[in-house]
């Protein structure tokens, strides 16, 4: 894989990204493609496919991310990591972000450590446990949580609740059906904060970050 054709879609979101930053994203897409031919890690095959779908797709978020997370070090949830989107890009363009990634699958969670290692990503934790038993591990220690292709919204906001400090953020990557699962969710638990467009470069598809945090409850 050429830069070039890496930077056919990145040079449009306006990134700024090093040869260093390029460089460690092709290595992700190749270990990934090398994997899949053996772990079935991901549908998408193909070189265009899976710049466009996969790498661009996750960090398609990061200026609305950077926007909501004023912190320094923020320590952020990926659930159902599965082949490390978004959190791989993630971390590998915000070296200074925690994220712990949480997939129940080992064998995908297997490729996560080998991807940690051939990177050298100390700023990523790699969990093989269900999402509950983190939330019972770990209750209320994430700054944000983020997921991609996961589970439908309600559950995932059900599932990232227990995960999150009182000020913390869901930011849920959606595509389509993005309005019939928002009229799933108890509206006066969650609060709508933002509700971004994303745009993928080259690629007409229709890609939405919603960002919500929930509701405090003042005890009776």
């Amino acid at each position: 894989m050429s830069s070039d054709l890496v930077s056919l879609g990145i040079e449009g979101l306006g990134l700024n990204l090093s040869p260093a930053n390029i460089l460690d994203l092709e290595l992700f897409l190749q270990e990934m493609s090398r994997w899949n031919r053996v772990h079935n890690l991901t549908a998408i095959e193909g070189e265009a496919n899976s710049v466009r779908l996969h790498l661009i797709d996750s960090i398609t978020v990061l200026p609305v991310m950077r926007q909501f997370l004023g912190l320094q070090n923020p320590k952020i949830a990926d659930l159902g990591s599965g082949g490390g989107l978004p959190a791989i890009p993630i971390a590998i363009l915000q070296p200074e972000w925690r994220l712990t990634l949480i997939e129940a699958i080992r064998k995908k969670t297997a490729f996560l450590q080998h991807v940690r290692g051939k990177l050298g990503l100390k700023n990523i934790e790699v969990l093989s446990e269900r999402v509950e038993a983190v939330a019972k591990s770990q209750p209320g220690q994430f700054d944000a949580v983020i997921s991609r292709a996961f589970t439908n919204l309600a559950h995932f906001l059900e599932l990232s609740l227990p995960l999150l400090k009182p000020d913390g953020l869901i930011f849920a990557m959606k595509a389509r059906r993005a309005n019939e699962e928002l009229q799933d969710v108890c509206m006066d638990d969650w609060r709508l904060v933002a509700d971004e467009p994303l745009q993928i470069p080259n690629l007409v598809v229709e890609r939405r970050l919603l960002v919500l945090s929930p509701v405090r409850k003042l005890p009776l």
